[in-house]
């Protein structure tokens, strides 16, 4: 009789076991996804995502995207040089941790031409919606570890330059000190974001 009772209690915890294992929680989260910026009369820039360096900045950019707040957005600023700035008059007002190593995380990808970055305030964790676009190798050594990079552009580098190239010779700067300085252009020359589009996102599984 006491063999039987302690062969039902077994079974009975391996039951209880089986029934919570079957009740983890199995989410999926994404590994890998691509951007497309549509840029208003230029073209398309087209962005890989970096999620192993910045898997915070990489969703954010992503939901912002895909919730359309990036929709009529601008390009506002742009020095020679230095960086192409946009995402500027979004509606969102979220902000994020600065994935980058002054602010204790160690984020490897480097501000390269070609790169892409979160703009922010001074508060390290200020991020919402303007990033900037890296255009020379130059301007590595004053934005990394500063600033959260999160994807290279892969494809329409020759938007980016005819962006610049037209800013440069239309002369659409801001007249105040401070505009002509940091390269920041008068409202009625803003370069407009039609959209941003997402694609080719990879997921895997991972169980809770």
């Amino acid at each position: 009789m006491k063999k039987i009772k302690i062969i039902a209690v077994i079974a009975a915890i391996a039951m209880l076991t089986l029934t919570l294992c079957s009740c983890k929680k199995v989410s999926s989260s994404p590994v890998s996804a691509t951007a497309v910026i549509v840029v208003k009369d230029y073209g398309e820039i087209t962005v890989e995502l970096d999620y192993k360096n910045a898997p915070i900045t990489s969703a954010h950019f992503v939901k912002l995207a895909q919730d359309g707040l990036y929709d009529n957005t601008d390009f506002i600023r742009m020095q020679q040089g230095f960086v192409l700035q946009g995402g500027a008059n979004s509606k969102s007002e979220e902000t994020i941790k600065g994935e980058f190593s002054s602010n204790g995380v160690d984020n490897k990808l480097q501000h390269k031409k070609g790169v892409i970055s979160m703009a922010r305030a001074t508060d390290p964790d200020s991020a919402s919606t303007q990033f900037f676009i890296v255009l020379s190798d130059s301007a590595q050594s004053s934005l990394d570890g500063n600033y959260a990079s999160f994807g290279t552009i892969t494809d329409g580098w020759d938007v980016v330059e005819k962006i610049c190239s037209d800013i440069t010779e239309n002369g659409g700067f801001s007249n105040d000190y401070y505009g002509v300085m940091m390269g920041f252009l008068s409202e009625e020359n803003y370069i407009k974001i039609e959209t941003i589009r997402i694609e080719n996102v990879v997921t895997e599984e991972k169980k809770g």
